[in-house]
């Protein structure tokens, strides 16, 4: 964890601090993401990056995505969420695990996580689509596990308070 991220999450549960150090890994790490939310199953924003923070990793000519604002990620992300699950039902296709979505000027990929709810990313177009996946996939193995109501409620009053 770096020191911008110690004020957001001061006060909080060690598996809490855990869910932040992981999705800043996953910013920092993996080359072309612009900014992640993690929504809880009901559309409520639980965990953001901070998309400003990453625009040095943007081209000039790219947009700034939605808004720039993880609140608007999370609801591009939660509709798209509610979308493809009743597609699914619909064509009779089980549970939706993954949806990308491949734009001229960027990506974003939604992911389902263990309890309902989803990791949400917004890529640059020139990003490498497997090499995102396959970090959010780590990330949904490692955060899916500690996602108890009890941290939802946390995070969720993090994310409320900042």
């Amino acid at each position: 964890m770096n020191e911008s991220d110690e004020p957001l999450a001061y006060g909080l549960s060690s598996e809490a601090r855990n869910l932040h150090w992981l999705l800043t890994n996953l910013v920092d790490e993996v080359s072309g993401i612009l900014s992640v939310a993690v929504v809880s199953s009901d559309g409520l924003l639980l965990l953001s990056s901070d998309p400003a923070r990453n625009a040095e990793r943007r081209p000039a000519t790219s947009p700034t995505g939605p808004r720039g604002s993880s609140a608007d990620l999370a609801t591009i992300v939660s509709g798209l969420g509610s979308l493809t699950v009743g597609a699914a039902r619909l064509m009779e296709g089980g549970k939706v695990r993954q949806t990308v979505v491949a734009m001229a000027e960027g990506s974003l990929f939604v992911m389902a996580i263990s309890d309902g709810s989803l990791l949400g990313v917004h890529a640059t177009p020139d990003c490498d689509m497997t090499v995102v996946a396959y970090h959010m996939a780590l990330f949904v193995g490692r955060a899916g596990h500690v996602l108890t109501p009890e941290l939802r409620s946390e995070l969720r009053q993090s994310m409320e308070s900042a």
